[in-house]
């Protein structure tokens, strides 16, 4: 046996290392199924019991447990009303003391995301296990992340309603909902979640820009949803070109132009963010303007010059530019999001859009709870029902 010189680190496994390897050196190869198997294997060793994982639902509004064997089972939490939804909108662990023990709610976060969290119980909780539990947590929702591409064991317990096709079509189309990283957050709500048509968004961050694009396909059913997948793709082809911002417009148009009939179109709004600098450039395709929101409150529409939806063939579109503050914060949404009404009343208007941008803003919050609040806000005040998808998504420069 060679022995190291005393100056070399120690090499040897530690209880630690040992808790955590067990689960990487096999979370490559391992099945889908037996995800809740190993994870209560793993707490099992740090002596925690009744393992439970919470994923958010289509919807925002409720933590469904995740069937399996080894994880406990439990009916959905409503995420505004539980300690495990504080948990998930505040991304910190939570700590409840139980007759029999802690029970220890910790977020799955992966890169910024959040699918939901992880419950687990111990007699009692040291800063050990909280370290161990973090790291855990975040293994599992890696595992979560990279398997779920090939497997609809973790999309079965989300929905709380039956999918339409449209929606199971776009719903499979955009990025997380919510993305957090320490710099520029954003989150997104597609309504209603379970009926979606035409609706969507995608973004993406290439090095210091960030990219951004909201669409609004015209129609409903699957036709609509067919044709937003077009446009999505499109758009992502001609940003990953590294083509203009103008001249993504007119990639995307001829896509839409080329496969459906010429009174076809879709709505679009393309932005572009320096993170460095905070220059926001965007083009508009007949969307509705976006809103600038400032210190918590709404003080201007980033108007610009419009032209023609994507696929009617339109002019190459003018870039618009602003230089955003830190903590700025930019609110995009679809026509569905101010021109519901109620039978024989009003539309819901943009002036009601912003005294409630206002007011859900003054809390301080991150854009998470945020863009989840007003869209249910924003629903519950249309009666809860719509005739259209409403859109939004909201993004924040933090400089």
């Amino acid at each position: 046996m060679t022995v190291g010189s005393p100056g070399d680190p120690d090499r040897s496994e530690s209880f630690g290392e040992g808790l955590l390897g067990g689960l990487l050196d096999r979370a490559h190869e391992l099945p889908p199924h037996l995800v809740g198997p190993v994870l209560a294997d793993t707490v099992a060793r740090l002596g925690g019991r009744d393992p439970q994982i919470l994923l958010q639902d289509y919807g925002q509004q409720r933590l469904v447990p995740l069937p399996g064997e080894g994880l406990a089972g439990g009916e959905p939490l409503a995420i505004d009303r539980s300690d495990a939804g504080r948990c998930f909108l505040t991304s910190r662990p939570v700590e409840l003391v139980l007759p029999d023990g802690v029970r220890v709610l910790l977020p799955l976060l992966d890169g910024g995301d959040q699918a939901g969290v992880l419950a687990v119980t111990l007699d009692t909780v040291d800063d050990d296990d909280r370290r161990l539990l973090r790291r855990i947590a975040g293994l599992i929702a890696d595992m979560l992340q990279t398997k779920n591409s090939h497997t609809d064991l973790f999309f079965r317990p989300v929905p709380r309603y039956p999918f339409r096709v449209a929606a199971e079509t776009l719903w499979r189309l955009p990025p997380p909902v919510s993305w957090v990283p320490r710099r520029d957050p954003i989150a997104g709500v597609l309504e209603p979640a379970y009926d979606v048509a035409g609706d969507s968004f995608d973004y993406a961050l290439n090095g210091d820009t960030f990219h951004l694009a909201m669409i609004d396909a015209m129609g409903h059913g699957l036709d609509a949803a067919t044709m937003a997948t077009v446009t999505i793709g499109a758009y992502r082809h001609a940003r990953r070109i590294s083509i203009e911002l103008s001249e993504i417009y007119l990639f995307m148009d001829r896509a839409v132009a080329e496969q459906f009939a010429p009174d076809h179109f879709v709505t679009a709004q393309m932005m572009r963010l320096d993170t460095d600098t905070g220059r926001l450039q965007w083009v508009n395709a007949g969307h509705p303007a976006p809103m600038l929101i400032r210190r918590h409150r709404v003080v201007r529409r980033l108007d610009s010059p419009t032209t023609l939806p994507v696929g009617f063939g339109g002019a190459q579109p003018q870039v618009s530019e602003v230089t955003l503050e830190p903590g700025d914060r930019v609110l995009c949404f679809t026509d569905g999001l101010i021109e519901e009404h109620e039978s024989g009343q009003e539309e819901f208007g943009e002036a009601q859009l912003i005294d409630w941008v206002n007011q859900l803003e003054r809390a301080d919050r991150e854009v998470r709870a945020v863009a989840r609040d007003l869209s249910h806000t924003l629903k519950r005040a249309r009666g809860d029902a719509t005739s259209d998808d409403a859109t939004l998504v909201l993004v924040e420069w933090r400089g």
